[in-house]
């Protein structure tokens, strides 16, 4: 089975109508996990909304000019998107303007008339994101969101899933990568706290330094954040915590899968291996986008 099916699968057994796609950095096939999800869906009779946390689908990278993975729309996509990245032509159909400004003008909602190469720009904010995500589930059955981890605060305690993408682009070896990922989603797999026990709640974010000081202190206690975005710790750091404290949220995430991508413009991991160690560590069904492979 394809593995935009397989994910598509995933994200409907999910109950979510809303699916986030998430990196551990650049560069590592969140897009082209979108785009396989999305052409999955498209088989179907689903209508599929889009849109972005930052920019993409453009044509090569605004930081070093490579090539990067391109957007193409069938007719009856929503997209969420910047007024001044909208294709001149074809002409789309305008739904609605949001008043959600970024860099590229104001976000409005448009319907794609004709096939083309889109470009996605969203809002900067999280409470930005959550608009454009309601706005899109009002005018379709299902919403892609190629997403940053820090702006998923918006979706915290919602029926939303996120697929975790991995690649060789963010980590020095394939061993960091694969720390990296694991440390995420624990991070994100933390559960709801219990109201009825014992409980520090932390305002804000969740410091190295104050874990730091929580783990001397050997703290017993829940410790609460609103959100999992809330622990700013990551890699080893993150996992030394998680396996100290009894971290909580307010709002707990839901990740139901992860991708990789084996090659980076500096460094290339072996991919059956990798599929297979991100698997291991995160217990998530684990897919290599590229290859259209599952880890076993």
């Amino acid at each position: 089975m394809p593995v935009g099916r397989e994910l598509l699968d995933l994200w409907r057994a999910s109950g979510a109508r809303s699916l986030f796609v998430v990196g551990i950095g650049k560069n590592v096939g969140k897009t082209v996990t979108m785009r396989a999800v999305y052409d999955a869906a498209g088989a179907g009779d689903a209508t599929v909304g889009l849109t972005s946390i930052g920019r993409d689908g453009e044509a090569s990278d605004a930081g070093d000019g490579a090539p990067k993975p391109r957007l193409w729309l069938r007719p009856k996509t929503v997209v969420a998107t910047a007024r001044d990245v909208l294709p001149r032509s074809p002409a789309s159909e305008l739904l609605d303007l949001l008043n959600l400004p970024t860099a590229a003008g104001d976000v409005l909602l448009a319907r794609v008339a004709q096939p083309a190469y889109y470009e996605l720009v969203g809002p900067p904010t999280a409470s930005g994101v959550r608009r454009c995500v309601d706005a899109l589930l009002s005018r379709c059955d299902l919403a892609l969101v190629d997403g940053a981890i820090d702006r998923v605060a918006a979706l915290a305690g919602g029926r939303d899933a996120i697929v975790v993408a991995a690649g060789a682009a963010s980590a020095d070896s394939m061993n960091d990568a694969v720390e990296q990922v694991r440390a995420l989603v624990q991070r994100l797999g933390v559960p709801q706290f219990d109201p009825h026990e014992p409980f520090r709640r932390v305002d804000g974010a969740l410091t190295p330094a104050l874990a730091a000081d929580l783990i001397a202190a050997r703290e017993p206690r829940q410790i609460v954040v609103r959100d999992p975005t809330q622990i700013a710790l990551s890699g080893k750091a993150a996992s030394h915590a998680l396996e100290r404290l009894r971290l909580r949220c307010e709002r707990p995430l839901h990740a139901i899968a992860a991708t990789i991508a084996s090659i980076g413009r500096e460094r290339t991991f072996e991919p059956k291996a990798f599929a297979r160690a991100v698997a291991a560590a995160t217990g998530l069904p684990t897919f290599d986008v590229y290859a259209e492979t599952r880890a076993a």
